[in-house]
C-alpha cells in the first residue's frame, strides 16, 4: 500500500500521507517521503498534507521531526481535527505551521444571489450565505476580506463578517450569518410599487459609507487603481485622449474617505429591518467619483449594448436600473437640476467607461462582442473628454 504520494507546484514540494501511520509502517512511510523528495527537482518548501490522513502515532511524528530538521521550512496543512488533537498534545502545532482542514460544502442547487468579479453569493440556507471564490488559490483573498470587514465593522459600517472558510469544490468560500436576509434586487423584484423607498435605504447607507474616513493605508487607493486603468490604455486610444483622460485622474485630490468599489442591489442585504453591506473585498478609499463610476456600469455601463446584461447580474431590467441610476443621483446630490446631474454622471462615465475598455481589452478583446464594446467605449470616452474638464464634484 502507497503510504506517500508527492506533487509540485510553484517551487514548493507537497507531500501526502495516507490512512493510519504507526509502528508497523512508519518505516516505509518514511522511505516513501525520502524517495520523493530525491526524485524531485530541487524546491523552494516542502509540505505535508493530511487530508487523508487519519491517524499517526508517536513513529509517525518522528518521521516528521526527522524531516522537519532537515527542512525547517516544513508545514503541515489540511489536518482532520483527530489529528489535530494529536499534534496539539504533543507541541507540535507550537513547533511548526500546522493549518487545519476546511469543512467541505456544495453548493449544488442553492440559489446565487450575488455575483461579482471575484466570485458569487449562494443562499445555503435560511440562515446562512456562503461566497464562493472563482480563483481556487483564493485564501489570501479571503483573508484580506475579512480584514477589509473587520474594518468597516469596527468603522460602523453595518456589514456581515465571515465567521468560517470552507472548501467548495476546488476552491474556497466565505460562510456568514444572514438570517432570512433579502438583498434590495428581491425586494425591488418582490414590491416594484416600492422602489423609492429603496433606493431611499440604498443612498442613506452609501452616504454612511462615504463619511467614514480610514486611515491611510488601510484600504488600497482607487485613484491609484484608475490610474493603473489609464497607463494601460496608453496605446490603445489618440495620444491627446489619454493625455487628457491621465490628467483628470491625477488631478483628482486625495481623499481618505470609504469607498465599497462594487455598490449595487445585490450587495445590500436588509435582515429584520436592518441593512447589511455584503461582498467587502473591493472596499477601498477615495473619491466618490470612482464609486459613481462603478455604480454607473453596473446599472448601465454593462448592459449599455445588450440590455439584457443587467437582467442577468442584478436580476432586474434594463429599464428598472436606469431608473434607479437616477433615482441615486437624485437622492445622493440633492438636487433635480438635469444640467446638474448631466455633469455629475459625465464625470462618473469617464471612470466607468476607462475601466470597462481596460476590462474589455484584456478579457474579450478578440472576439465580435468585445470589439463592440471596446468601439463604443472608445466612442464615449471621445464624447466625454471633449466636455469634461474635471472630475471632481
Amino acid at each position: 500500500m502507497t503510504l506517500a504520494e508527492g506533487k509540485l507546484e510553484n517551487g514548493v514540494l507537497t507531500m501526502s500521507l495516507v490512512g493510519h501511520i504507526d509502528s508497523g509502517n512508519a518505516a516505509q512511510a518514511e522511505q516513501e517521503l525520502n524517495t520523493l523528495r530525491q526524485s524531485a527537482p530541487p524546491v523552494a518548501a516542502v509540505a505535508l498534507d493530511f487530508e487523508r490522513l487519519q491517524y499517526i502515532s508517536s513513529a509517525g511524528l518522528r518521521v516528521i521531526l526527522r524531516l522537519r530538521k532537515e527542512r525547517p521550512e516544513l508545514k503541515i496543512v489540511n489536518v482532520s481535527s483527530e489529528v489535530y488533537e494529536v499534534l496539539d498534545m504533543t507541541g507540535f502545532t507550537e513547533m511548526l505551521p500546522v493549518e487545519k482542514a476546511y469543512r467541505r460544502l456544495s453548493v449544488d442547487g442553492c440559489e446565487v444571489i450575488g455575483q461579482g468579479a471575484n466570485g458569487q453569493v449562494y443562499r445555503l440556507d435560511p440562515d446562512t450565505i456562503i461566497k464562493v471564490y472563482l480563483n481556487p488559490d483564493s485564501l489570501p483573498d479571503i483573508r484580506r476580506e475579512r480584514e477589509l470587514a473587520r474594518k468597516a465593522f469596527v468603522l460602523g459600517i453595518p456589514t456581515a463578517i465571515p465567521y468560517d472558510v470552507v472548501k467548495v469544490g476546488e476552491g474556497y468560500g466565505s460562510v456568514f450569518e444572514l438570517l432570512n436576509a433579502r438583498s434590495l434586487a428581491k425586494l425591488i423584484i418582490a414590491e416594484p410599487e416600492k422602489l423609492d423607498e429603496y433606493v431611499h435605504v440604498y443612498v442613506d447607507l452609501l452616504k454612511k459609507i462615504h463619511a467614514t474616513q480610514v486611515q491611510p493605508g488601510d484600504m488600497p487607493d482607487m485613484k491609484a487603481v484608475a490610474l493603473d486603468w489609464a497607463d494601460f490604455l496608453k496605446d490603445h486610444l489618440p495620444p491627446e485622449q489619454f493625455e487628457k483622460l491621465r490628467g483628470l485622474i491625477e488631478a483628482v485630490p486625495e481623499d481618505h474617505h470609504m469607498l465599497h468599489g462594487d455598490y449595487h442591489i445585490k450587495n445590500v442585504m436588509v435582515q429584520n429591518g436592518e441593512v447589511l453591506l455584503i461582498d467587502m473585498d473591493t472596499l477601498c478609499m477615495g473619491h466618490p467619483v470612482f464609486e459613481f463610476a462603478s455604480v454607473f456600469l453596473a446599472y448601465q455601463g454593462f448592459g449599455e449594448l445588450d440590455h439584457t446584461v443587467t437582467d442577468k447580474f442584478l436580476g432586474v431590467d434594463y429599464d428598472t436600473c436606469a431608473a434607479i441610476w437616477d433615482k441615486t443621483l437624485r437622492l445622493y446630490f440633492g438636487t433635480d437640476d438635469q444640467a446638474q446631474l448631466d455633469a455629475i454622471a459625465d464625470k462618473a462615465r469617464v471612470i466607468g467607461y476607462t475601466r470597462l475598455l481596460r476590462r474589455t481589452i484584456r478579457r474579450q478583446g478578440d472576439t465580435a462582442e468585445g470589439q463592440a464594446i471596446i468601439a463604443n467605449c472608445k466612442t464615449r470616452l471621445a464624447e466625454l473628454l471633449a466636455r469634461v474638464d474635471k472630475l471632481t464634484f
